[in-house]
């Protein structure tokens, strides 16, 4: 019976934080420092694509603070009580992120029903001013995201969402300001309003979707376990792989643990070594922790049967 745990930290996990904190907050900065222009704006304007613009911001700015938090704070060493250290933080952050998105949503579906009923008079030309800014400071903070590490990271991927929402809210504004000052359309401001709530809504279902299945424990979306088992099984002398668990810490740091059966054949160490490097080089999976053990003898917690 032996049980070892494989454990090490790459040095790409590192140096990819250092970007998306850096990305983060230029993003913060820029997002931030805008947000205050588009509310003066829209409140002058009297725009409600204006001000759900400014309170899609409002969540960016709040989105992309909490995210760069959060990375700082994962940076903080494991504790006797905290083994994993504050790496977690990051996820809940997101899902804080998500429900947000989704309150400010509600909010200008709410604000806007009042305004279809009662149009109001809109600064248009003020209104296209702000908004074609707010397009232009959007593009450069996507920019700025993408270039950081978005496809693995749950938290940098959910302030890029915030971005490109509110980059279409802003294209949004600008067509409602342009059928307001050529065609006299007031009902333009609160159509555009709904669009953007739609896809603040839309954007912040999918990241509390994700950030809850983490927390859950769930077994990351690059990796199936079906196929892991399969895999593990190939190595010689391995009869069966059951108690098999995936889950993840947080973006991009999953986890395995499982028990190995091996036959009278079956070497120990030269099992748990293959067993790693599969993990390791095919699923990307740096931390497991592995029992191999002889199939006769069975396993304690299977009450001598290891199926």
């Amino acid at each position: 019976m032996g049980h070892h745990h494989g454990h090490s930290q790459g040095h790409g996990h590192s140096h990819g934080q250092t970007k998306n904190k850096k990305a983060l907050f230029l993003s913060f900065l820029l997002i931030a420092t805008f947000m205050f222009v588009e509310v003066i704006g829209g409140i002058l304007t009297n725009s409600l694509a204006l001000l759900s613009d400014a309170g899609h911001m409002l969540s960016d700015a709040a989105a992309l603070g909490l995210s760069f938090f959060a990375i700082k704070l994962g940076e903080r060493q494991a504790t006797r009580t905290k083994s994993f250290g504050y790496r977690r933080f990051e996820i809940i952050a997101a899902a804080l992120n998500g429900l947000t998105l989704i309150l400010i949503s509600l909010y200008i579906f709410n604000e806007a029903i009042q305004r279809f009923l009662d149009p109001p008079e809109v600064q248009s030309l003020g209104m296209l001013t702000i908004a074609f800014t707010g397009l232009l400071v959007n593009i450069v903070a996507a920019w700025i995201l993408m270039r950081a590490d978005k496809d693995e990271n749950l938290n940098v991927r959910s302030a890029f969402l915030h971005v490109i929402g509110d980059m279409v809210g802003s294209v949004g504004a600008i067509v409602a300001a342009l059928l307001i000052y050529f065609l006299g359309w007031g009902i333009a401001d609160p159509i555009a309003s709904v669009i953007v709530a739609v896809l603040v809504l839309v954007s912040g279902w999918r990241v509390m979707k994700d950030s809850i299945h983490v927390l859950m424990e769930g077994t990351p979306i690059q990796i199936e376990a079906e196929k892991v088992k399969v895999t593990l099984l190939t190595i010689p002398n391995v009869n069966q792989v059951h108690d098999l668990h995936i889950w993840s810490i947080t973006s991009g740091m999953p986890m395995l643990s499982c028990h190995i059966a091996i036959d009278a054949d079956g070497v120990h160490d030269t099992v748990l070594l293959q067993a790693q490097s599969i993990l390791h080089d095919e699923f990307g999976i740096e931390h497991s922790t592995l029992q191999v053990e002889n199939e006769e003898t069975g396993c304690p917690n299977h009450h001598g049967s290891c199926n």
